[in-house]
């Protein structure tokens, strides 16, 4: 059973499961499906806040259980609600609970000298936030507790995703080199001399760690990561590639000029970059793709959504969480000056 089965991971995990022999229900809030899976794949339309309507989706059982959205103690406890009807699960969780050893983490990366410098690359065992109700990573850090202390009942594969890409995304990064190609923007300003490293994960790197722990049921945490964690000027060549132009990147020493100018998805002033070797161990994981590799599906999946859009209309969550990305006026004066 997949819980969020129509979203960005959840497609590809459906498909890689499915192609490996389970029966899969596809469990999402429209009870839709995706034209790419086998027509074996069972469809349920359920919203998982319903604690009754979830445990009759479950019904008599299931071997494993993968959730895409869970979050926070209540998820938690609902899913561990269901131990003795559920063998094992799969549980999606972040990269963003980590904490450095000086205790800044993505929550204090607004306050000066606030942005975490973490090892390289970053191992599971690291510290991580304190778990809460706070904000995103406090409540992924909760979520991890109450599932690994019931992992004599439920054991838990908590898979920490990093910067995840791919088509269906509601806040792809790309967005912001793929947007500016088609305004034909011909500079860029990347801070940071544009070796901002975000370790990146594809949905179909997600989707093969699923596959993969589903058949290895077992109480851990996993990084989950692409193979490669290319810089942001390495991401927007390869974006500018994929769409067939040149840009010149003017790079800047040191963090954004101005509030609204250079200040791209990737622009971390320390390396994200984290270690899969507890995967190949546990798992035997081994990379199914590289980013360059993905590029092509996820720029014509953001070139389809934003014909005849306003970005902010077609990625609205992503305004939300970044403001304006586009503001050339302010741009074109800073290049100017």
């Amino acid at each position: 059973m997949v819980l969020g089965a129509t979203g960005q991971i959840g497609r590809p995990a459906v498909d890689a499961l499915a192609r490996d022999g389970w029966e899969v229900t596809a469990v999402s809030r429209g009870g839709g499906r995706d034209e790419g899976w086998p027509e074996a794949v069972r469809v349920a339309r359920v919203d998982r806040a319903d604690d009754a309507a979830l445990a009759a989706v479950v019904g008599d059982g299931c071997d494993v259980l993968v959730d895409m959205v869970a979050y926070g103690t209540e998820h938690a406890r609902q899913l561990t609600s269901l131990a003795g009807r559920v063998g094992s699960a799969v549980v999606i969780s972040s990269v963003s609970l980590y904490e450095d050893d000086k205790g800044r983490n993505f929550d204090t990366q607004g306050e000066p000298d606030g942005f975490p410098a973490y090892p390289v690359p970053l191992t599971e065992d690291q510290r991580t936030v304190r778990p809460g109700d706070a904000s995103y990573s406090t409540r992924k850090a909760a979520l991890e507790r109450e599932l690994l202390a019931a992992g004599d009942r439920l054991p838990t594969t908590l898979l920490r995703a990093g910067a995840i890409h791919g088509p269906h995304c509601q806040t792809p990064r790309e967005l912001y080199f793929v947007k500016r190609n088609l305004d034909g923007r011909t500079r860029r300003i990347l801070p940071f001399g544009g070796g901002s490293r975000f370790h990146p994960a594809s949905v179909h790197t997600i989707a093969e760690l699923i596959r993969l722990a589903a058949a290895r049921p077992g109480s851990r945490v996993l990084n989950a990561v692409d193979p490669d964690a290319p810089t942001v000027a390495e991401i927007a060549g390869a974006i500018d590639a994929v769409m067939g132009v040149e840009t010149e990147s003017v790079l800047v020493d040191g963090p954004p000029p101005a509030p609204t100018v250079g200040d791209t998805p990737w622009s971390v002033p320390a390396p994200v970059v984290c270690a899969m070797s507890a995967a190949e161990r546990e798992l035997g994981y081994r990379p199914v793709v590289r980013y360059a590799e993905t590029l092509p599906d996820t720029v014509a999946w953001i070139e389809r959504r934003l014909a005849g859009r306003d970005w902010r209309e077609a990625y609205p969550k992503m305004f939300q969480t970044y403001g304006d990305l586009f503001d050339y006026a302010a741009e074109d004066a800073w290049l100017e000056a």
